[in-house]
């Protein structure tokens, strides 16, 4: 089943029209997930041409439009729509004592057919005026015509009740099928209902028996497409849809309007502010009561004259329908605002960003979905507006009405308990509908911070390379068999990263010889994410392999199963007792690990040897076995590496940069992208210099720098740059696309506490407050949703106090990163447990699965918070998978029962990597702390430049604004950042002695 939407009003459609051509239309049939689109007017010849030139046939009297015709956008995710040959034709003429106007929808199945109807058409009028084409010409006489040119076309009456300009119009119409078209009347097989009526009240009008009653928007923009369509099934071709609309048989129904909004549903005088029901009308003669002119007679009265049914009555075999309101409406009516102000349209773009096309969202997005992405709010009021549970305001004399969802108390009252909206990233929950495949590559879509144009020289303009910079296209599209692309915190790494899978493709390459590889499962997560909308789903990616180092390596290299959660701790207490080890279960297989790389800190190597000896015994192997064991493999004969991306390059280890060199020995082309200033991993073995060691290894390595920040505002950029360049390296060229920002603040603390307290009132002021006291944010300042705001901390010891302030505040909170309580024995057998129902094949979710354990075992801290990690997973395996296997970044819990949807993140530096957030706060900078040293320790310069890389990481996280907050001493860092910014102390805290203050 697709949907369709055939009428499109001609003017908006011409060559000479720059928002209603066949890329604009391509383009908003996408957003709305509309899978066959009219054309517009056929009778133009310019326009004809311009059809020509944009589109390619595709199947039986369908187009498409051509790839280099596309325009691009970040929200599409609809598969790519067809086009069919339509236009409107008004017909004015006279017929027994009355002038008569109808308009006349025309279909037909190709261009050749449209030359060939226009050059009949051009002996009876003008076609070329601008507007809609109007001819001298009975409709009868416009429907032989079309026949006998082509037999093979649909005549449907258009927008049979529009008072003026319609076959059953009150002023200028007929009141029968037959009074119109005469002895062709058999040849009429559908008719458009049009904006005003919907299905019930055409059943009361049995001459329409045996008609099907279309719906099309008549859109008079792009914008406007599908204010109302049908569904259509069968086959995608013209003869199935000829046969859905002339027999009923493949027609699944229609979407509408509800009928009082449209512009002519009762009868009124617009100039008078007149609207009177049809009885009211009768009551004063048909005359307004403010001038005396006549009243503008409205479909609901007409179809009360007309009616030989009484309300509610149903035909047999009548199709079904659904009244819906366009989403952009929908998203004004719950914020409380226009249909037409920058907010409600900024709404709708985010909206089509997390959750898929249009009508997606308003007719089969699960609520849950909806309530995630965009709060409760939005979620009932789509309830309702399925549900038909909507308030009516009725249109009449050309005035729109208005169809509302909430009182306006009531909607105070809800927005008053809620956020609306909740602006999180594309790679956290987002559901889109459902997807056809296209058939040619589309654009690579991008981040909304990553706005295309904005560089010198101008975007690509179609294909793979659409949307990107200069540089970005010369990284994307470089011919090089090795390319080194140095890619800046925001310069748009992911976006560049899909476009040159996209140019792959294109230049022939079959998914399976390309293996992309990520830092996280995250970021796999969302480069799957950007291509299956580019691509039009999951079936274009069929053989693509896309994953994290150890995840290709369990891929290319089968053998011994991975040691299982349970068993790295069984094995982590073996070796404490053998060799009296302290430290946590993870320190100890740390040790192991970097023993087992050759790293400085190893555990030894008779721990090393004992440890081999448990695995070997067990029949097993760990994550370090995984990659020596597809080293130790070479690519044999596998295409997969035809084409090798390696992403976050710049924190690949010694292994990693082996396998990277095996892999590619035998491969066509290698891409890595990355960049040397977040290199942030040395202590877990990163070999560090990367680039360098690339260019030794492949002399003639084509080196790409991206260097246009998308992200962060200049004062955020300016203080990162700042930063940064106290390493080695000199000057950094990151160029600020974004213009204003607000100043980064430096805010001192006299202890953790009173940070803690500070993020916590703070963070309730930004959002506009969260009760009537705080509801007071300064003048010009912007508000945030909680999924906006981000507190991060060089550990998660510093965060425990912080989540704690939150909590107390009960400010909604979600926790990334791996934390001690996963050390803690009674989270070790309930981890146990889980694992062994989730073979049994358990269905239940892992929260419930761990609220059984401990209502069995007993509850406890680390158990409760075992339970909100379990919240944020779908599976039990899922669950397992993350703690056993994932990164920093892939180990989620919610805090307290609150869920993760609409939560202000909380996580170290670390696991901040890869991500952005408008506001952040940067908690801890506090001597000792940022760099990180342990009693007793002394720093390298090496640890030291790591470490204000890792800071550099932070501020880069920042959209809009940063906070900086230091309970303590000052660390020396914050001297670096620059004199951009504005300096002071948390409100409330006493002035501490100079020698010991912030600045």
């Amino acid at each position: 089943m697709y949907i369709a939407d055939l009428h499109i009003h001609s003017r908006f459609s011409r060559a000479t029209s720059k928002e209603g051509d066949a890329p604009h239309l391509d383009l908003w049939a996408r957003r709305k997930g509309i899978g066959l689109v009219g054309t517009g007017d056929f009778t133009h010849p310019a326009w004809r041409e311009e059809l020509r030139r944009q589109l390619a046939p595709a199947e039986p009297g369908f187009y498409t439009l051509r790839p280099e015709y596309a325009l691009p956008d970040a929200t599409l995710g609809a598969g790519q729509p067809r086009f069919v040959v339509t236009g409107e034709i008004s017909c004015i003429y006279k017929k027994g004592d009355r002038v008569r106007k109808v308009h006349n929808l025309i279909l037909l199945p190709g261009l050749d057919e449209a030359d060939e109807l226009a050059r009949r058409l051009e002996a009876v009028g003008n076609l070329h005026s601008d507007g809609r084409p109007i001819l001298g010409m009975d409709s009868r006489d416009l429907l032989e015509l079309t026949l006998e040119c082509c037999p093979d076309a649909m005549f449907i009456p258009a927008h049979i009740w529009t008072p003026h300009f319609a076959m059953f119009g009150a002023f200028s119409g007929f009141d029968t099928v037959a009074e119109c078209f005469g002895d062709l009347a058999g040849h009429i097989h559908a008719v458009e209902t049009g904006l005003s009526s919907d299905p019930p009240m055409n059943w009361r009008v049995s001459g329409l028996d045996g008609l099907t009653l279309v719906s099309h928007s008549d859109a008079h923009s792009p914008a406007k497409l599908g204010r109302e369509a049908n569904l259509l099934g069968g086959e995608l071709a013209w003869p199935a849809l000829k046969k859905a609309i002339e027999t009923g048989e493949g027609f699944g129904g229609t979407i509408e309007f509800f009928p009082e909004e449209g512009k002519y549903h009762l009868d009124g005088h617009r100039a008078c502010g007149v609207c009177f029901t049809p009885q009211e009308t009768l009551a004063c003669g048909g005359r307004c009561p403010a001038c005396g002119k006549k009243i503008t007679i409205g479909v609901e009265h007409r179809v009360e004259a007309l009616a030989d049914r009484p309300a509610g009555y149903r035909p047999q075999g009548a199709k079904p329908f659904e009244s819906l309101v366009p989403l952009q409406e929908t998203a004004a009516a719950v914020l409380g605002v226009g249909a037409a102000s920058k907010k409600a349209e900024q709404t709708y773009f985010e909206l089509l960003a997390k959750l898929g096309p249009e009508f997606y969202i308003l007719r089969q997005a699960p609520l849950e979905d909806l309530n995630r992405a965009a709060g409760p709010v939005f979620a009932e009021g789509v309830r309702r507006l399925r549900a038909g549970q909507v308030l009516r305001r009725a249109g009449y004399d050309g005035v729109y009405g208005v169809i509302g969802l909430f009182e306006p108390e009531e909607l105070e009252e809800l927005n008053g308990q809620t956020t609306f909206l909740a602006a999180e990233r594309k790679s956290e929950i987002k559901q889109a509908g459902p997807r056809r495949p296209a058939n040619k590559i589309r654009l690579a879509p991008g981040k909304p911070d990553e706005p295309a144009g904005r560089a010198a020289g101008g975007p690509q303009e179609s294909g793979p390379l659409a949307g990107l910079n200069p540089e970005q296209a010369a990284a994307a599209s470089a011919p090089e068999a090795e390319v080194a692309v140095v890619a800046g915190p925001g310069t748009g790494k992911t976006k560049t990263l899909t476009a040159r899978i996209l140019w792959l493709l294109e230049q022939g390459a079959k998914p399976g010889q390309i293996t992309a590889v990520t830092f996280t499962r995250q970021a796999a997560a969302e480069l799957r994410e950007r291509l299956e909308e580019a691509l039009g789903g999951k079936a274009a990616l069929r053989g693509m392999t896309i994953g994290t180092f150890h995840s290709v390596c369990l891929e290319v290299c089968k053998g011994r199963p991975l040691l299982a959660a349970q068993e790295q701790k069984q094995a982590a207490a073996q070796l404490r007792a053998q060799f009296g080890l302290k430290g946590t279960d993870r320190r100890i297989l740390e040790g192991v690990s970097r023993q087992k790389n050759g790293l400085p800190g190893g555990a030894g190597p008779e721990v090393l040897a004992a440890y081999e000896e448990l695995l070997r015994r067990q029949g097993a192997r760990d994550l370090d076995d995984l990659l020596l064991d597809a080293l130790r493999a070479g690519p044999g004969r596998s295409q997969r590496f035809c084409h090798l991306l390696v992403d976050e390059f710049q924190d690949t280890s010694e292994v990693q940069l082996a396998l990277i060199e095996a892999w590619h020995a035998g491969g066509r082309s290698l891409f890595v992208i990355g960049d040397p200033d977040q290199a942030i991993y040395g202590f877990r073995g990163a070999a560090g210099r990367c680039f360098e060691r690339l260019g030794q290894a492949y002399p003639a390595l084509r080196r790409v720098a991206l260097r246009k920040n998308y992200r962060s505002a200049p004062p955020v950029l300016g203080c990162a740059r700042a930063l940064i360049e106290h390493n080695p390296g000199g000057p950094r060229v990151l160029e600020a696309v974004r213009a204003g920002g607000r100043a980064v603040r430096l805010l001192a603390a006299p202890t953790a506490f009173a940070e803690g307290v500070f993020l916590a009132k703070e963070i309730a002021r930004r959002t506009g407050g969260m009760d009537m006291l705080t509801a007071q944010p300064e003048e010009g300042e912007r508000t945030y949703a909680f999924s906006e705001m981000a507190v991060l901390a060089r550990t998660h010891r510093q965060l425990e106090l912080i989540e704690q302030c939150l909590r107390h505040d009960d400010i909604p909170c979600l926790v990334i990163g791996r934390e001690d309580w996963l050390e803690d024995p009674a989270v070790g057998r309930a981890l146990a447990a889980l694992e062994e129902k989730a073979a049994a094949g358990a269905k239940e979710k892992p929260l419930r699965l761990a609220e059984e354990w401990m209502q069995e075992n007993g509850r406890s801290p680390a158990l409760e918070k075992l339970a909100g990690a379990a919240a944020c997973y779908p599976t039990a395996a899922a669950l397992l998978e993350a703690l056993t296997h994932g990164g920093e970044g892939d180990v989620h819990r919610r805090s307290g029962k609150q869920g993760a949807a609409g939560a202000v993140r909380l996580m170290t530096l670390h696991g901040a990597k890869g991500l952005e957030f408008p506001l952040v706060f940067l908690a801890g900078v506090s001597a000792g702390q940022l760099p990180l040293e342990r009693p007793g320790q002394t720093l390298s310069a090496d640890e030291r430049e790591e470490e204000r890389r890792l800071f550099f990481v932070g501020v880069t996280r920042a959209r809009d604004e940063l906070v900086l907050t230091a309970p303590g001493a000052a660390s020396p860092f914050a001297a670096e950042l620059g004199g951009g910014a504005e300096r002071g102390r948390v409100p409330g805290a006493a002035p501490r002695p100079r020698q010991l203050s912030f600045f």
